[in-house]
């Protein structure tokens, strides 16, 4: 049974995980841009807007990052998703973006790839994510409506704040 130590490790392998043209996914943590995925999720998402840095910057602390880089002199953050998994029966994929003017390059779909392909998501027996808008993106990967809606709870502990 792996320690609090190996999963850590497991979920923070900071690794090229794929190409795709003049881009590269990966999951190194270190090379996400907060500001980016704070300004991102904070003024265009409809999911988070709002929210805090100091909560984007833990969330992505707590969670599997992996951005998209345009690979140029100097790399460009251009898209980012996080998991949220034990690495075992439950993967969360999450805050998924790809910035406006990089759309349509077949971006998201190589992120989804990815993430569905990551060591520390692959083997999960549930994978999920929510999604207003996105339908045919994620139904395209394997995702389907929740076959009982009914059975899917949630809890909004501060919904009276954002963030």
């Amino acid at each position: 049974m792996p320690s609090h130590v190996d999963v850590a490790a497991f979920l923070t392998t900071a690794s090229t995980l794929r190409r795709l043209g003049a881009y590269e996914i990966t999951d190194d943590p270190e090379r996400v841009d907060v500001d980016v995925v704070h300004a991102f999720l904070s003024g265009e998402s409809y999911w988070r807007r709002g929210v805090t840095r100091e909560r984007v910057a833990r969330s992505v602390r707590m969670s599997l990052p992996l951005s998209v880089h345009l690979a140029t002199a100097t790399p460009t953050m251009v898209g980012f998703a996080r998991v949220v998994t034990d690495t075992a029966t439950h993967a969360w994929l999450d805050d998924l973006f790809v910035l406006r003017e990089h759309r349509r390059r077949g971006i998201a779909g190589a992120l989804v790839e990815a993430a569905l392909a990551h060591p520390a998501v692959a083997d999960a027996s549930l994978q999920l994510l929510l999604t207003a808008d996105a339908q045919a993106l994620y139904a395209r990967h394997g995702f389907q409506p929740f076959p009982d809606p009914g059975a899917l709870m949630a809890r909004h502990p501060h919904a009276a704040r954002i963030a």
